[in-house]
């Protein structure tokens, strides 16, 4: 018995021990910890945009909410997730503190939390997301301090003030304008779960990135507000059935600018919660004046424009009416699916010849813009002039598994079950967003590498840089190819869909395209780009109703301004064309009538070439002699009338002798430049002459060609037309 009470002492006297060490500890910990009540009232001010230049940008704050603003469904769809004992506590559960240490003790993790409400408060706004036992002893210090300060009502009113609720939306106020575009006050059950639900984990629940988790966890709110008594049955069923937002609201007085700022920081930040941020500040590659230019553009539709810069990779303005959805890409996809694919593979040059007629690819049927097939034409042609069946034959040579892996490359992904022929003219179910199109374009400008945008340039949390953009690079064309994309696009500039641009005094690429069917069209784009930077214009409408515009037509002019208002003050850069190639000079004649592409004699004159460029890597192999050793195919001679004639269907390009033999005398009969035909008064009938023409330029003699021998018949007058009367 003695010895029991021997050990009974031994234990309390230890258990009182370590409560001294545990109560010391916690003071000597905490000595210094005081409430800041002015760290728990977040101002508008939590979150600060700059623009490239370091001004200061509306956030598009809404202030924070009055408790008495507030529905009662939209607090206590917080306390039912996330602390349904908030009410009866005194700022700490000390059970459910207990029982989280002793999950994490056996699993050896820290994966179960026990945070109050008071507690996520004092940790949002005093410490740091660090997970160490004194910073959980601050906490609990803080949180007592705040209990007996404010009352239930008020702590709820800072903490929904103060949470973060993703895509850079800060307090229950921005939350509802962001997700709903309504205050507060008019949310519904449904909307107050839904953003109850986020606060676990923003990115992973948002509507606008994963609806089926976004609902699940929705739902399971809703359910707890029904068991705890905070909705009815009938409100419950109601609330279930409401949609979720799809798309994020404008921001007041904000623009799509600061949407894709939002989109960017939640891409960023992904698993972030309020408690990992202090006094933040993004600074973005916003210039408000090219902003405001494009945010004057007018149009009879939907309308989406952007300016990318090409050296930082952000993007310095970005304007829409609908947003950035997803649309169908038309001719805008043919660089980046087919030529520039087909050039990597050595299928093509920008000099090969492609027939441009009515074909069948086993049941489908492309046809061209009014209807017209132009015969053949070079792969630089159908390029700049969007031609479609080329690109659809060459689609057809290259394959649509090499080609989609091109665009993935460039984050462009393609459903295999988009495969198929009609994807070399944009046929696909969902499509591509402009400022993804945009990027695949600056891989052009870029020599070849791939670089996504963004519109963040750097992020500082309490002063403390977190975030700084350095792109992730690949490598998705050769240089070369790149650069005979660029020259190709000029091209298109120049003479082909996107001459409107050519009244830019500087040398710019673009392409063209318009997606539409039997009601009309549907999406119309211009896409150009200098050295320095992309601008890219959509037009459309979000319903899919039909447009007047075309590619080369609206968003062309709108380019065109755009354009002129970047480079208003300089000139830029203008796209390498050079990098890895080489002009060649090809034989025209080989080129224009045998569809053959062969290098040019070098003697040949300049009227007698045409000049292509090449990959260095891919240049033609053969060369003619057609100047250095003039030759031609045999003429044709006839005799009519008692004179001989022949025709020459060779170059103009040479001089002839033609020769005559008859009776062992051999005589010169022509000798001069190219005519057609060369007639011979000077025989004699009932007499045989045989012919050898020789080309001849200018001091190199070509192979003589022996025609065959002809005679010259006795003339036979003819008979009166009225022979029979006589």
């Amino acid at each position: 018995m003695k010895r029991a009470i021997r050990i009974l002492s031994v234990v309390l006297l230890t258990a009182l021990l370590l409560l001294a060490a545990a109560v010391g500890t916690f003071f000597a910990v905490t000595a210094n910890v005081r409430l800041q009540p002015e760290k728990l009232a977040l101002s508008d001010s939590v979150v600060k945009l700059y623009d490239a230049a370091g001004g200061e940008l509306p956030t598009g704050g809404a202030g924070c909410v009055p408790f008495e603003e507030m529905p009662d469904y939209l607090p206590n769809a917080f306390v039912a997730v996330e602390d349904k004992r908030f009410y009866s506590h005194h700022g700490v559960n000390f059970g459910r503190m207990i029982k989280a240490a002793f999950k994490n003790l056996v699993s050896f993790s820290y994966k179960e939390g026990a945070s109050t409400i008071s507690q996520q408060l004092v940790k949002n706004t005093h410490l740091s997301g660090e997970k160490t036992l004194t910073r959980k002893l601050r906490e609990i210090r803080l949180t007592l301090a705040l209990e007996k300060q404010y009352d239930k009502r008020e702590i709820l009113e800072l903490y929904l003030n103060s949470i973060y609720f993703g895509h850079d939306s800060f307090g229950i106020a921005r939350a509802a304008q962001f997700y709903f575009g309504k205050e507060a006050s008019e949310l519904s059950p449904a909307q107050s779960a839904t953003l109850a639900a986020l606060v676990k984990s923003p990115n992973r629940y948002s509507p606008f990135k994963d609806a089926d988790k976004c609902r699940a966890r929705r739902d399971f709110v809703l359910g707890l507000m029904r068991e705890q008594g905070f909705l009815t049955e009938r409100e419950y069923a109601e609330a279930i059935g409401e949609e979720l937002p799809s798309a994020p609201c404008e921001r007041e007085g904000g623009s799509a600018y600061l949407t894709r700022v939002s989109e960017d920081f939640a891409e960023l930040f992904p698993d972030a919660g309020t408690e990992d941020f202090r006094e933040l500040k993004i600074y973005t590659f916003l210039d408000p004046a090219l902003q405001s230019e494009l945010e004057k553009t007018q149009a009879d539709s939907d309308f989406c424009a952007l300016v990318r810069d090409n050296r930082t990779h952000g993007v310095k303005a970005l304007a829409a009416s609908a947003g950035t959805p997803a649309r169908l890409p038309a001719s805008v996809i043919k660089p980046l699916l087919v030529y520039a694919p087909a050039l990597e593979e050595n299928l093509i040059s920008p000099a090969t010849p492609i027939l441009d007629e009515e074909t069948d690819f086993s049941g489908y049927r492309p046809s061209n813009y009014g209807g017209v097939f132009h015969g053949y034409v070079s792969a630089r042609y159908a390029l700049a002039h969007s031609v479609n069946v080329p690109a659809v034959k060459i689609l057809n040579s290259l394959g649509c598994d090499r080609a989609a892996s091109y665009l993935a490359r460039m984050n462009l992904p393609v459903d295999r079950e988009d495969y198929s022929l009609a994807l070399a003219l944009g046929g696909m179910k969902r499509g591509f967003t402009l400022p993804a199109l945009a990027d695949g374009y600056a891989t052009f400008a870029g020599g070849g590498i791939y670089r996504p945008s963004s519109t963040i340039a750097r992020v500082e949390s309490d002063g403390r840089e977190i975030y700084r953009f350095r792109p992730e690079e690949t490598r998705v064309f050769s240089e070369d190819v790149a650069a005979l994309v660029n020259d190709m696009l000029s091209t298109a500039v120049k003479e082909g869909t996107a001459k409107k641009l050519r009244a830019l005094p500087f040398p710019i690429c673009a392409k063209t395209g318009t997606a539409g069917g039997a009601n009309g069209n549907t999406d119309a784009y211009t896409i150009s780009y200098t050295a320095d930077d992309t601008v890219a214009v959509w037009l459309g409408n979000a319903d899919n109703s039909p447009v007047s515009a075309t590619g080369g037509g609206a968003p062309a002019d709108v380019a065109l301004r755009v354009n002129r208002a970047l480079y208003s003050d300089r000139s830029p850069q203008p796209p390498d064309c050079s990098a890895g190639v080489q002009e060649v000079a090809l034989d025209r004649e080989e080129y224009e009538r045998n569809r053959r592409i062969v290098r040019a004699d070098p003697a040949a004159p300049a009227v007698a070439t045409v000049k292509e460029r090449f990959r260095s890597s891919a240049l033609p192999q053969t060369t003619s002699t057609r100047f250095s050793r003039p030759t031609i195919e045999k003429p044709s001679i006839s005799v009519s009338n008692g004179a001989v004639s022949i025709v020459l269907c060779q170059t103009k390009y040479y001089d002839y002798v033609i020769k005559r033999e008859n009776r062992g005398i051999v005589s010169v009969v022509y000798s001069g430049k190219y005519r057609e035909r060369i007639v011979d008064n000077s025989v004699v009938a009932g007499e045989s002459y045989v012919y050898t023409v020789c080309p001849f330029y200018r001091d190199a003699e070509g192979e003589s060609v022996t025609l065959p021998a002809v005679r010259v018949e006795s003339e036979t007058a003819p008979p009166p037309e009225d022979w029979w009367n006589e």
